[in-house]
């Protein structure tokens, strides 16, 4: 009954920690979209977007948000959840093979 409550609190405390990244990509985000319109209009008042430099911080920025987001929304194409879990099948098979071997 313990562990119950112990796993519902872990599902908590992760689902939470999810909310806290998301919430801060959005945070993130906003700044972004203010910071570079502020920067863009800067930049048209200098020179009329005869060199758009503005586009420098947002492509240096935009990489990070990409991540940022990556990371909120746990998306990761290449090191999934199917992966991860393939690979300690993996690894536990092998440890497993290893023990056996040991004392045969």
């Amino acid at each position: 009954m313990e562990s119950k409550n112990i796993d519902k609190e872990n599902k908590y405390l992760r689902a939470k920690e999810q909310v806290e990244q998301i919430k801060k990509f959005y945070t993130s985000l906003f700044f972004y979209v203010i910071f570079i319109a502020g920067l863009a209009g800067l930049n048209y008042y200098t020179n009329e977007l005869r060199y758009p430099w503005f586009l420098w911080a947002a492509a240096g920025w935009g990489i990070g948000l990409i991540f940022q987001a990556a990371k909120a929304f746990k998306w990761n194409p290449f090191l999934g959840k199917n992966w991860e879990e393939r690979k300690l099948k993996e690894f536990m098979e092998k440890d497993e093979d290893i023990t056996n071997n040991r004392w045969q």
